[in-house]
C-alpha cells in the first residue's frame, strides 16, 4: 500500500508532457491487451462453433468407409492401429470404437484426461457431464450389424495460432512505440518547452523582482493565452508598483498635513462634545417618534411587513404576528418566507417588486391562518431610500368585502332578470289561459248532464254515451288530463315568474317567528306527497329559538312560502344521500337568532350539500340541478326576492359537499330595545 501511494505521488508530480506520454503509453498497452484477448476469444468461439464440427464430420465420414471400418472392427489391434493414425490431428481430442454389441474395443489416447464410456448404453449419461463437442458415427459391417465411432473435439486452439498472434502483436507494438516516440517529440515541442519557458520566467521575476520582463508570444492555444495572461499580470503589477511609489510620496505629504491638522482637530473635538450633547437630545426625540410610528403601524388592521434587498424582515407589526404566529423578536432579521411561511409561493412577485421598483398585487388568496379559511389581498410595494432598497408587504383581509361584492353581484343579476321574467310571464299567460279554458269546454261538451249536448247529439244521430265509451276506450280523457296538468304546471311557473318580477306593496305586520316556523313545519309534514320517494315525517326536526327575539316585521304568508320552499329542498337533499355511508338519520335544524340590527332564521340540513360552482348560482332564475320535469329553478330565486326586495333583508347560503347546507335569512328588526340575554330554547321532535 505505501508503494502504491508513493507511485501515485510520483505520477502526480510529473511534468504535464510526461503525464500525457504516460497516459498514451498506458492507453496503447491497454488497447493491445484488449485487442489480443478479443481476437483469441473470437477465434476460440469460431473454432468451437464452425471448424471443430466440420472436422468431426469429415473424420467420421472417412472412417465410415467400408475399406477402413471392416478391418478396424475385426480385432482390437486393428482398431487401435486406426485410432493411432488420428493422434496427430489437432482438432481431435479423443476417439473410441465400439463393436456391434456396443462394447468399447479401442480408445485414443488409451490413458488420458478424457474418460470415454465403456459401453454405448452409458453414452447419454456421459454427455450430460461432458462440455466438449462430440459426435457418434455408424460404421457399416457385413451381416447388417454396424459398429460405432465416437469422436470428441479439442477445446484448445493450435499453438501456431498463438505464435502468429504474438508475432503480430509484437509488430503492432513496435509500430505503436515508434508512433508514441513521434508524439512525445511533438508534445515536448508544443507543450513542455513553452511551459518550462513560463516557469523560468516566473522564477526570474520572483528572484529579481523585475516586473518589466515579458514572455515570448506563443501559439494561439491555452499555453499561448496563458503567456498573454502572464504578460498582462506583469503589466498590471508594474503599474501597481508605480502607484504604490506615488502613494508613498503622497503619504509623506499627508503626514506633514496631519501634523498641521492635529491642532485643528483638538479644537474640533471641543465643538463635537457640544454636538454630541445636542444629538443625544435629538436621539431621544427620534426614539419617541419611532415608538409613535410603531404604534401607528401596529394599530393598522392590515399586516405590514418590510424587507430588505435580501428579503430579510426589517419591520413587523402586530397583525403580521397574529396571522403568521411569529412574534416580532423571532421575525426581525429572518428571511420572510421563514417568518411567514404562507408568503413563500409569492417570492417571485416580492422579488420583482424590490428589483424592478413596481407595485405587485395578488388580488385574492385563501389561507386558513386562524380558525376558518379567509380571503386576503396581497400588495408588494417597492421601498427605496437612503438606508437601502427593499419592499413593503401589505396583507388585507377581504373576506367581508368579497361577501358583500358577491351579494351585490347576485342582487344586480336578479334585478336584470326580473324585467325579462315579467315580459315572458305576460306573453305566456294568455295562451295558457286559452288552453286550460278550451280543455274545460271540451269536458263540458262531452258531458251527459247538459241538455244542449243531448239535443245536438240527437239531431246528428249520435249516442253521446256511446261516444263517451269510445273516448274512454281511446284514453282521450287521460290525454286531456295530461294537457290540463301540463297547462296548470306552466301556469304555476308563470305565477312564480310574476312573483319574481313584481315589487310587493303589502303592509308588514309584527310576526312571532317561532309560531310561523312551526306552522310551516306542520304544513310541510301534511302537504308534501310521497311522489319523490321520501317521507318528510320520518325526518328529525330540531328547533332552536332565541328567547331574546321578539316580534319581527314581516309579510307572514310570503315568509311562510320561503320556509316551505327551504324545508322541501332540505328534505330532498337528505333523501339524496346514502344513509348506509352517512350512519345518521336525516335532520333539519330550524334556528332563530337575535343579531342586531337583524333577526336571523337559519334552515340547516345534513344532506348531500352542494359544490362551490352550484352554490354561487343557486339563486339564479331557472337554474336547477334536478331532472327535467322535477323543478322549475324559480323556487329559490322567488324566495330570494321575497327576502331582499319585499322585506329589505338578506339571504345567503353556506354549503359543503357531503356535509350539508345552511340557508340564513336576515330580516330588519323594529326600533325597540332587546330583552335581557337568555339561553336559547332548544326543542327536538320527530315528525
Amino acid at each position: 500500500m505505501p508503494s502504491f501511494v508513493n507511485l501515485r505521488q510520483r505520477l502526480e508530480n510529473l511534468p504535464v508532457g510526461k503525464k500525457i506520454l504516460a497516459a498514451l503509453l498506458v492507453l496503447l498497452a491497454t488497447v493491445m491487451l484488449v485487442a489480443n484477448l478479443a481476437f483469441i476469444s473470437a477465434a476460440y468461439w469460431i473454432s468451437q462453433d464452425s471448424v471443430a464440427p466440420q472436422a468431426l464430420q469429415t473424420i467420421g465420414r472417412l472412417i465410415a468407409n467400408p475399406a477402413l471400418s471392416y478391418p478396424a472392427l475385426s480385432s482390437p489391434e486393428q482398431a487401435n492401429a486406426l485410432l493411432e493414425q488420428l493422434d496427430d490431428y489437432q482438432p481431435l481430442r479423443a476417439a473410441a470404437l465400439y463393436d456391434p454389441d456396443g462394447q468399447r474395443i479401442a480408445q485414443s489416447p488409451r490413458e488420458g484426461a478424457v474418460e470415454l464410456p465403456k459401453h454405448l448404453e452409458h453414452l447419454e449419461r456421459w454427455r450430460e457431464h461432458e462440455y466438449r463437442l462430440n459426435a457418434l458415427f455408424e460404421l457399416p459391417q457385413p451381416g447388417g450389424r454396424n459398429g460405432y465411432l465416437l469422436l470428441v473435439a479439442s477445446s484448445e486452439l493450435p499453438g501456431a495460432f498463438y505464435t502468429g498472434t504474438l508475432s503480430a502483436s509484437l509488430a503492432i507494438l513496435a509500430v505503436s512505440v515508434l508512433l508514441w516516440m513521434l508524439i512525445a517529440r511533438q508534445i515536448r515541442r508544443l507543450i513542455t518547452r513553452p511551459i518550462r519557458s513560463l516557469e523560468e520566467l516566473s522564477l526570474q521575476v520572483t528572484h529579481e523582482e523585475n516586473y518589466s520582463l515579458r514572455a515570448e508570444p506563443g501559439n494561439a492555444d491555452e499555453i499561448g493565452r496563458l503567456a498573454d495572461a502572464f504578460n498582462t499580470m506583469l503589466t498590471r503589477i508594474e503599474a501597481r508598483e508605480q502607484q504604490l511609489k506615488r502613494a508613498r510620496d503622497d503619504a509623506q505629504e499627508a503626514v506633514a498635513q496631519a501634523q498641521g491638522l492635529a491642532e485643528e482637530t483638538r479644537r474640533s473635538n471641543r465643538k463635537l462634545e457640544l454636538e454630541v450633547q445636542v444629538r443625544s437630545k435629538i436621539e431621544k426625540k427620534l426614539t419617541g417618534f419611532q415608538n409613535y410610528l410603531n404604534s401607528i403601524i401596529d394599530s393598522m388592521p392590515s399586516a405590514l411587513i418590510a424587507v430588505d434587498e435580501q428579503l430579510y424582515v426589517t419591520q413587523w407589526n402586530e397583525e403580521a404576528s397574529r396571522l403568521s404566529g411569529t412574534s416580532l423578536d423571532d421575525a426581525v432579521n429572518q428571511p420572510v418566507f421563514l417568518a411567514f411561511p404562507s408568503l413563500k409561493p409569492f417570492l417571485l412577485q416580492l422579488t420583482r417588486a424590490a428589483e424592478q421598483h413596481k407595485v405587485e398585487r395578488v388580488e385574492r388568496v385563501t389561507w386558513a391562518l386562524t380558525d376558518s379559511p379567509r380571503h386576503y389581498a396581497l400588495t408588494f410595494y417597492p421601498l427605496m431610500g437612503g438606508t437601502g432598497r427593499g419592499a413593503v408587504i401589505r396583507i388585507d383581509d377581504i373576506t367581508e368585502r368579497l361577501g358583500m361584492e358577491e351579494l351585490m353581484v347576485q342582487s344586480e343579476k336578479m334585478l336584470s332578470v326580473g324585467g325579462l321574467a315579467a315580459g315572458m310571464a305576460h306573453e305566456i299567460n294568455n295562451p295558457l289561459g286559452a288552453i286550460l279554458h278550451n280543455v274545460q269546454n271540451i269536458r263540458r261538451r262531452l258531458s251527459n248532464d247538459l241538455p244542449k249536448n243531448l239535443e245536438v247529439a240527437g239531431e246528428i244521430g249520435i249516442d253521446l254515451e256511446d261516444l263517451n265509451h269510445y273516448l274512454e276506450a281511446r284514453e282521450i280523457p287521460k290525454l286531456m288530463d295530461g294537457i290540463q296538468y301540463a297547462g296548470s304546471r306552466a301556469a304555476k311557473i308563470v305565477t312564480h315568474m310574476l312573483a319574481f318580477s313584481r315589487r310587493s306593496h303589502r303592509q308588514m305586520s309584527p310576526c312571532e317567528l317561532p309560531a310561523l316556523i312551526e306552522q310551516a313545519v306542520e304544513i310541510a309534514s301534511n302537504d308534501f306527497d310521497l311522489a319523490g320517494g321520501f317521507d318528510f315525517k320520518s325526518l328529525e326536526i330540531v328547533q332552536e329559538f332565541d328567547p331574546r327575539l321578539g316580534p319581527v316585521p314581516a309579510i307572514a304568508n310570503e315568509l311562510e312560502q320561503v320556509l316551505l320552499n327551504l324545508l322541501k329542498n332540505a328534505a330532498q337533499a337528505i333523501h339524496q344521500r346514502d344513509d348506509e355511508e352517512e350512519g345518521e338519520l336525516g335532520r333539519i335544524t330550524l334556528r332563530t337568532l337575535y343579531n342586531p340590527p337583524w333577526a336571523e332564521i337559519q334552515v340547516q340540513d345534513n344532506g348531500v350539500g352542494m359544490p362551490e360552482n352550484v352554490r354561487k348560482r343557486i339563486f339564479e332564475p331557472f337554474f336547477t340541478t334536478k331532472e327535467v320535469g322535477q323543478g322549475t329553478g324559480l323556487g329559490l330565486s322567488v324566495s330570494y326576492f321575497i327576502i331582499t326586495n319585499n322585506h329589505k333583508g338578506q339571504m345567503e347560503v353556506q354549503s359543503e359537499l357531503g356535509q350539508g347546507t345552511c340557508f340564513t335569512l336576515r330580516l330588519p328588526l323594529a326600533d325597540e330595545t332587546p330583552t335581557a340575554p337568555l339561553l336559547p330554547a332548544v326543542r327536538s321532535k320527530e315528525l
